[in-house]
Formats: structure tokens, C-alpha cells, sequence
């Protein structure tokens, strides 16, 4: 077999990355939401890359013998609700993108002062097309396609990167790494793995003046930049990325846990930052370079982004003709549009996208997943209400990606 042949057969079998504000005082300041996916971005200014070749330590994975869209014939256009079900056990879609995981997550005390935020995820099984609990990762992110996904083991940071078989349960190859990681993503098309790299556990939780509860360091971080893996042969390299704003802002600071991920036509990396400019772009040897015309206005905390065919962005939160409802823009001219739901999660196509909404009681804790569209009266329910209460640890958070 020729090293073609290896790449494709190994794209196939894996084609296709924070809960409700935590009630501490660091979280509310930067306004992040633990019930958000963490795949929240960072910035930082420019450092010098170096780079490091990747070993690949076992055999690539099988080649793609199976189909990579869910078994029993579904159509990516299809929507499979299940609005009476939370947590979900069976799968739910919409349109391009399915519910590939959950997780929820707890605060582990280690001491008086110091614990660690620990997920446990559920993942979809594509040949029961069911959830599955999965303790052994601290990290998950699923390929597009929902064959493979990129798993990270408990003691975070870590010197490997798994593939696991969703099917199987079973880890199919590791990628070691030379700096370690506690954050992946993989590329839009599948092709590449984004890896953020921390010298201490990013998910570490601290009791700030008084607090009875416990909050994310503040100001603080221990990132210190990025692998970009070639997934197919498991080869890489590492681009350090300072902490800071860099000349023009050295006191800006990056949460601390702000993954980096892709640009949608995966040719960047990029991060967010909670204080101006939002956000950095930065090519893989980690110098920083200005935004891609189509990424000018996306937001590091919708996890929604762009959309399929990059002509808009999904916005924050609106309010403005309904009591939930969220912006989408034009991604050349920034022009909002308003749609239902509180919080725009992925893009079902491109005019339609899954968020979290509430119910008639108004209360913002008691969501449920939606379907909602562009111009749309109404929204489409597909999962029942999570708990209103306001609590983060429990509630079960989405992962999702494309069929």
C-alpha cells in the first residue's frame, strides 16, 4: 500500500472540538460560561516556534472500511429529535451535525483551597447510535464523520493523544507529544489536529476571597502554545505563544483554560481573549497575522462560528425581539440579523442552527437544545429541559459535530 493510499483509507475511517456561569467571582468578571464547550480560545502575543518532529507510535488506525455517517441509512439532511430525553440516550441531529458527546463534570477537592474540574463524557456509539458513559478522558473531541475521536487521558496535562474508536471503545493509535497537552481540536475537514499545550492543568480550581464556591484562577494562566498534528501520520509541530497582549497591551490576560482551534478552512489557528481585541489569528509557526476577511467578526464564546459555507457568524446573545434570541452576522459587512435562542452552538446548514433555548417558565437555566432558522418564528425542540437550576456541576454539556 502506498502512502496515498494510507492517507486516504486513514481520513476515512476518521473524517469527521464551560456549563452555566460558575457562581464564583472570577467566572462572572470574565463572563464565561461553564456551560460552554471548552473550546475557548486564547491570545497572546507572537513567540518564536520551534518545532519538533511527532513520532507516531503505533500502526495508523484501520483502514475506512465502514461508512462514516450513522448506521440505519440517516440522511444528513434529516432531524432526529428526542424532546423527551435529558441527558440524551439516543442520538439527536440536525441537519449537517449530530450530538457526538456530553459530558458533565465535577469539582474534585485535592485540598482546603485548591480542586480540579474533572468531566465524565458520553459518547455516541455509531453502530447503536446510542450514548455511551466513558470515564478514562479528561478531554474529548470528535471527528467530523463520528468515527474517531481524539481523547486525552485524566492528569491533565498529557504527553499523548489517543484515537479512539467509537465503535469499539478502543484506542486505536497514540501520538506522543514533546510538550503537553490538555486541550485538541480537529480541523474542519478532519485532515489535522490542533493541540494547546499547558505546563499545569488548566481545568484547576481555587477558593477566591471567601468564596464557598470554587473558581478558575484569576488572570492566570499556564498555556504555552500549540502542536499541529497531521493526523494521518501522526507528525507535527510546536509553536510557542506567549501569555499577554504583546507590545501594544502587555497586561492583557487569557483565562485559564483558552484552547486554541482553526480557522474554518484550516490554514490558522486562532484564540480568544475576554478582554479587546477578542481574539488573535496566528499561522502554525506561531507568528500572530490579522484575521481572515471571513473571521473578522467571530466571537471566541458562540461556539457556533462560521457557517458551512462562510458567508456568516453566529453572534452573542440579543434579547432584542425575543426575550432569548441571539445575533447572526454578515461575515463580510458585520450586519445582524436576529434569531431565536440563547446560545447559537453549531450549524445544522446554512440557515439554520442547534442552540440552547428556555421554556415558558423564562427561567435561563432551564434550556433544552432547539432547532432554530434564519427568519424563523419558531424553534424546533430536540432534547428535553436541562435542570433549572443553578448549578454547574451535573448539568450535562454538548459536543457536537459533523455527520
Amino acid at each position: 500500500m502506498n502512502v496515498d493510499e494510507l492517507v486516504r483509507d486513514a481520513l476515512r475511517d476518521q473524517a469527521d472540538g464551560q456549563p452555566p456561569v460558575a457562581p464564583g467571582f472570577a467566572d462572572r468578571v470574565l463572563a464565561v460560561r461553564r456551560r460552554r464547550r471548552s473550546r475557548r480560545l486564547a491570545s497572546a502575543a507572537a513567540a518564536a516556534a520551534a518545532v519538533v518532529a511527532v513520532a507516531v507510535a503505533v500502526p495508523m488506525l484501520d483502514s475506512g472500511k465502514h461508512d462514516v455517517r450513522p448506521s440505519g441509512g440517516v440522511e444528513q439532511t434529516s432531524v432526529i429529535p428526542r424532546p423527551d430525553q435529558s441527558p440524551p440516550r439516543d442520538l439527536i441531529a440536525a441537519g449537517r451535525v449530530a450530538l457526538a458527546a456530553y459530558y458533565t463534570f465535577r469539582n474534585v477537592e485535592q485540598s482546603a483551597d485548591r480542586a480540579v474540574s474533572e468531566r465524565t463524557y458520553w459518547l455516541l456509539n455509531p453502530k447503536t447510535n446510542k450514548y455511551v458513559k466513558d470515564d478514562r478522558w479528561s478531554y474529548v473531541a470528535v471527528a467530523p464523520g463520528m468515527r474517531t475521536a481524539a481523547v486525552l487521558e485524566r492528569d491533565l496535562p498529557v504527553p499523548r493523544i489517543g484515537l479512539l474508536d467509537l465503535a469499539s471503545g478502543q484506542v486505536k493509535r497514540w501520538i506522543p507529544v514533546d510538550h503537553p497537552v490538555a486541550g485538541v481540536e480537529f480541523s474542519t475537514d478532519g485532515r489535522k489536529l490542533v493541540a494547546t499545550t499547558y505546563s499545569k492543568n488548566p481545568d484547576r480550581r481555587v477558593k477566591i476571597d471567601g468564596s464557598e464556591g470554587w473558581d478558575a484562577p484569576f488572570m492566570e494562566s499556564d498555556r504555552t502554545g500549540f502542536h499541529v498534528i497531521d493526523v494521518a501520520s501522526g507528525r507535527g509541530s510546536w509553536a510557542g505563544v506567549e501569555i499577554g497582549g504583546g507590545a501594544h497591551n502587555p497586561d492583557a490576560f487569557i483565562n485559564s483554560r483558552q484552547d486554541f482551534a482553526f480557522t474554518r478552512d484550516g490554514r490558522l489557528v486562532w484564540s480568544g481573549m475576554p478582554m479587546e481585541p477578542g481574539k488573535k489569528f496566528y499561522d502554525f509557526t506561531g507568528k500572530e497575522v490579522p484575521a481572515p476577511a471571513l473571521e473578522r467578526y467571530r466571537d471566541w464564546s458562540v461556539d457556533a462560528g462560521v457557517s458551512p459555507d462562510g458567508q456568516l457568524v453566529a453572534g452573542p446573545f440579543a434579547g432584542q425581539k425575543w426575550k432569548t434570541s441571539s445575533f447572526v452576522l454578515d461575515a463580510r459587512t458585520g450586519k445582524q440579523r436576529e434569531v431565536r435562542g440563547q446560545q447559537l452552538l453549531a450549524w445544522a446548514d446554512g440557515n439554520s442552527l442547534v442552540a440552547w433555548d428556555i421554556g415558558p417558565d423564562g427561567n435561563e437555566y432551564h434550556q433544552r437544545l432547539v432547532l432554530v432558522s434564519i427568519g424563523g418564528e419558531k424553534t424546533t425542540p430536540l432534547s428535553d429541559f436541562r435542570s433549572p437550576k443553578d448549578n454547574t456541576e451535573g448539568r450535562w454539556e454538548p459536543v457536537f459535530a459533523e455527520r
